[in-house]
């Protein structure tokens, strides 16, 4: 019965090491999945003011000698 003990607690402790451990990766994982929206915001938003401004030059070039 001892032995089973033991064993049980020393399965307990290598489930609470694991858990701390992917604790730790997830933290980092929604730390990087935060940081990664915010860039992709900012490249949304600059993609979007580059192209406000290519439209309007467009806008004001002559068509092309073909038409």
């Amino acid at each position: 019965m001892e032995n089973r003990i033991t064993d049980l607690e020393i399965r307990l402790t290598h489930q609470e090491a694991a858990l701390e451990e992917i604790n730790g990766v997830l933290l980092a994982q929604h730390t990087l999945i935060n940081k990664l929206q915010d860039d992709l915001s900012h490249l949304r938003q600059q993609l979007q003011d580059s192209n406000a401004g290519n439209i309007a030059e467009l806008a004001n070039e002559p068509p092309p000698p073909h038409y």
